[in-house]
């Protein structure tokens, strides 16, 4: 009897050791297909924080994540006048740091070369803006200080301290530097560490030294804000193509909400004549690319809806927001969805309803809506999702000018703004990173009902 228990005890133990290295086979499949899928986005996020994001080899070490120079930033940015998080060079102030270099053994020691460029704002549209005045007209540089020499088995150590002071009575937002030293004198440390190090070494270059945490963390992502903006209305573009992005987007989700659920409620409760058609014909328009209906689209728009629009003193709809939104009020796969959901509900509480004395609108608002709360928050991030990212209609139906680009056409003119000649991928990985947050924000507060969702629509009761 002892050995049958033992022996049963043996078998339970083994099953129990299967099961859990199943569960840890089904999580590392799992930690190795997350990996796959947000491991590249998560590298271009990082990359996106680099001064030069196509630097070999890849890594995903960068200056803008240290701790270190996060300090430093914070404390030039308060030396020069402003805050911490966002700096400033002010009337008066003086902005000092330290930087430590390594001299061959027997090579002559030379101070760097202290020099305040004028450097013009990247390579977009603000490297236009000829007439802006330049901080190094305004500056005044102080001697370099020898701080301290050391010897180090073959080489010599030495720190020096660098002093500019904002002699005029204007301000800045920006200071940039560079610091020439001779050839095979090696840089080891500063207050700040440099953006680039050029000319095999010899020269040094700070972007900003008094920009502050937030704008050296995310330097990339400031300048698609600030270096692209309309010469005609003066406008900052990439916000402007942000909010127009958010404005039909929005427009279509709440379009897409109301018809849907009215369609879908319809098709599925309500019975009128050629309903079963009606559905059919929506199933069959799922089932016609996009493509073969573009250019009949396209003539419905240029003319105005078959020339209505001319009743009513407009004219063609290309080139503007209502023909971009009309096009896209309700598809046929949200009805699909929405009509799929309602048929799983149960019917006994429309007949309950119904014996109280509520009517069809009252029994669709106050009871089956609420109910497909699940559905709706499925609808809401896949049709959001599809219509943040819509890109080539967009790119048909809005061609003029600038301002009215939504933020997919808006990245494209990147390519031209910074990718041709200049390889200044940088506020591009920025850029695509930007249009991505609105949609992981909304999948992380509607995923609950995106689950139930998807697995609702599918039942039918």
């Amino acid at each position: 009897m002892k050995i049958q228990q033992n022996y049963t005890n043996d078998i339970n133990l083994k099953i129990k050791r299967r099961r859990w290295v199943n569960v840890g086979a089904i999580y590392l499949i799992l930690l190795i297909f997350s990996i796959l899928f947000m491991g590249t986005f998560l590298f271009g996020a990082i990359s996106s924080l680099k001064d030069n994001p196509s630097s070999w080899p890849p890594t995903l070490k960068t200056e803008q994540l240290s701790p270190k120079n996060w300090i430093g930033a914070y404390t030039l940015a308060q030396q020069g006048g402003g805050g911490g998080f966002f700096g400033a060079l002010k009337s008066g102030h003086e902005v000092s740091f330290q930087i430590t270099y390594k001299y061959p053994m027997g090579a002559r020691i030379v101070p760097p070369q202290v020099i305040v460029p004028k450097r013009f704002k990247g390579s977009g549209r603000a490297a236009l803006e000829l007439d802006r005045e330049f901080v190094t007209d305004f500056v005044k540089i102080k001697p370099v200080e020898e701080i301290s020499r050391t010897t180090v088995k073959n080489s010599t150590q030495v720190s020096y301290k660098i002093a500019i002071i904002n002699s005029s009575q204007k301000d800045f937002n920006e200071l940039p530097l560079d610091l020439l030293v001779p050839y095979k004198v090696d840089f080891l440390s500063a207050t700040l560490s440099p953006n680039r190090i050029e000319r095999l070494g010899m020269v040094q270059s700070w972007n900003n030294l008094v920009s502050g945490v937030i704008p050296y963390i995310f330097h990339n992502h400031f300048r698609v804000f600030n270096e692209n903006y309309s010469r005609t209305t003066g406008k900052r573009l990439f916000a402007t193509w942000i909010y127009n992005s958010f404005f039909i987007t929005i427009i279509k989700v709440l379009t897409t909400l109301m018809f849907a659920s009215m369609a879908g409620y319809a098709l599925a409760r309500l019975k009128f004549f050629g309903r079963n058609y009606l559905f059919v014909l929506i199933l069959f328009s799922m089932m016609i690319p996009g493509q073969v209906t573009f250019i009949s689209n396209y003539l419905v728009l240029r003319d105005g809806i078959f020339g209505l629009t001319k009743l009513f003193g407009g004219g063609s709809l290309l080139n503007t927001f209502t023909g971009l939104i009309i096009s896209g009020l309700v598809g046929a796969s949200a009805v699909f969805i929405m009509k799929q959901f309602f048929e799983g509900l149960p019917r006994e509480m429309e007949e309950s309803a119904r014996i109280d004395g509520a009517s069809t609108y009252q029994i669709f608002s106050k009871i089956m809506l609420p109910l497909a709360k699940p559905a709706l928050g499925a609808l809401t991030i896949l049709t959001f999702q599809g219509v943040w990212n819509e890109f080539f209609w967009p790119l048909v139906i809005i061609t003029s000018p600038m301002d009215k680009f939504t933020l997919t056409i808006g990245l494209l003119s990147f390519k031209e703004t910074y990718a041709s000649g200049a390889f200044d991928w940088g506020p591009i990985l920025a850029g695509a990173i930007i249009s991505a947050l609105p949609i992981i924000i909304l999948f992380i507060v509607f995923q609950r009902y995106f689950v139930e969702g998807a697995s609702f629509s599918g039942i039918k009761g």
